[in-house]
């Protein structure tokens, strides 16, 4: 890993490669976006020995619109990239307090044989850097400011790779590769461009959020969810909820994350906030003005595999271009990188098979493996969403919640997925069948 003259550590040169090597567009595999999919699936697939161009169109560090909060799943997958998460800039917490109707309640990560029993918190601005950093250190080629434009199409219509604007000179590029993964946000640049559009049905989020300066706060071993939202005293319950996450370094990150209901009234989601902050206790500093660390930024959120197939015509999506978010709770990052390290394996295998039609059918099982893992958890939570806009179901949740031990550990293990299906727990044995129970229909692949 070497320090580029400009941009930061990642940065890169004018000419796109940050990592000093050469400008070559050609790999055996290129990834669109280093946030946490791309990052993962140019990881692992240069651990599998293969020659990778991962393409960023921003320049490191760089932030991004989330929560900061990282559940077990998400730690689980961090250390199967091998980062070290006890340095500084990582916050550990045990679990998730939930406060409604003024009462606040703890639950804790459960202990499971594969995650572990605690959370983290680091912010985006350098979280997506160092997943960058790990796979560069893996042996990827990451060229920043390499802004792709649109997929490369053999004759049989199928990509062979894209093509990018590059650098601040803004040089044309094509780069080529037999497979593509596409990890490029919630825009899908790739996928819109090869026909796939987003499902009309399943829930679409707005999340916004502002850090704050909070030393009553900002160590706190909670991460701390408001399912409690109104437009004003007297009001409905919004569907969707608060936090406050602590960083550990001063700051907290509080938010809002708002589900978007057919027919509902467009809603101003910054004066939500400062309503909300406006209920937290005066100690905490959040409904200060003078205490924010930042400004508001807001972001849409595609949720419950809203943009299917994911895979199509030699193209993997990855993360939010595959709308990969839980409806359960607004969080990505561990789906978004547990799609990235199976879109490398199978991508490994189907480039060690010689026959394009066995590499064809090693590559079709990607959107079949996903739909096995997260299909119907995502079905019934897509479910849970549309009951969220019904205010008395919300009243009923958040009292259930914060008066009952059992619903909060059942609660909490549907809310974060933190499940284990392999000798788990009692209550895991009896999840476990409960959602696969729930009908969920693959979807056909294109060709």
């Amino acid at each position: 890993m070497s320090d580029s003259p400009t941009g930061g550590p990642l940065g890169g040169p004018p000419d796109g490669p940050v990592d000093g090597s050469d400008a070559r567009g050609s790999a055996d595999v290129i990834v669109v976006g280093a946030g946490p999919a791309g990052s993962a699936a140019a990881y692992h697939l240069a651990r599998h020995g293969l020659d990778v161009l991962l393409l960023e169109k921003s320049t490191f560090p760089r932030d991004k619109v989330c929560g900061d909060g990282l559940g077990p799943r998400a730690v689980h997958q961090l250390r199967r990239m091998g980062v070290d998460v006890t340095g500084p800039g990582w916050h550990r917490n045990r679990g998730v307090r939930l406060v409604f109707g003024g009462r606040g309640a703890e639950v804790d990560w459960p202990e499971s044989t594969r995650y572990p029993d605690h959370g983290l918190t680091r912010s985006r601005h350098d979280f997506d850097d160092l997943l960058a950093h790990r796979a560069v250190d893996a042996g990827a080629r990451l060229w920043t400011s390499a802004r792709v434009t649109e997929p490369v199409l053999d004759r049989d219509g199928r990509a062979r790779g894209v093509r990018a604007v590059v650098g601040p000179e803004e040089r044309q590029v094509t780069c080529e590769a037999p497979v593509v993964v596409a990890a490029d946000g919630v825009s899908a640049r790739l996928a819109v461009a090869l026909g796939v559009q987003r499902l009309g049905r399943r829930p679409v989020a707005t999340a916004i959020r502002r850090y704050h300066r909070s030393p009553a706060r900002h160590d706190d071993g909670y991460l701390e969810i408001w399912p409690e939202l109104r437009a004003g005293p007297g009001q409905p319950l919004l569907p969707g909820y608060a936090w406050v996450f602590p960083l550990g370094d001063g700051r907290v990150n509080v938010g809002l994350g708002l589900i978007s209901q057919r027919g509902a009234e467009r809603r101003d989601s910054r004066r939500l906030l400062d309503l909300w902050l406006a209920r937290t206790p005066e100690e905490w500093g959040l409904s200060d003005p003078g205490g924010a660390a930042g400004p508001v930024r807001g972001a849409a959120l595609g949720m419950g595999f809203n943009r299917l197939p994911h895979y199509v015509r030699g193209v993997l999506l990855a993360g939010d271009s595959g709308g990969m978010i839980s409806p359960w709770n607004g969080e990505g990052i561990s789906y978004a990188m547990e799609a990235g390290e199976l879109a490398a394996e199978l991508t490994a295998d189907a480039l060690a098979r010689g026959a394009a039609s066995r590499r064809e059918a090693l590559l079709r099982r990607y959107p079949r493996e996903l739909h096995q893992r997260h299909a119907r958890y995502y079905r019934l939570g897509t479910a849970f969403a549309r009951l969220l806009g019904r205010p008395a179901f919300v009243s009923s949740l958040g009292r259930g919640l914060v008066a009952s031990p059992a619903v909060r550990r059942v609660g909490l293990r549907l809310l974060a997925n933190v499940r284990d299906e392999r000798g788990g727990d009692a209550l895991d044995r009896v999840l476990a069948p409960l959602i696969r129970a729930v009908p969920a229909r693959l979807p056909r692949a294109r060709s």
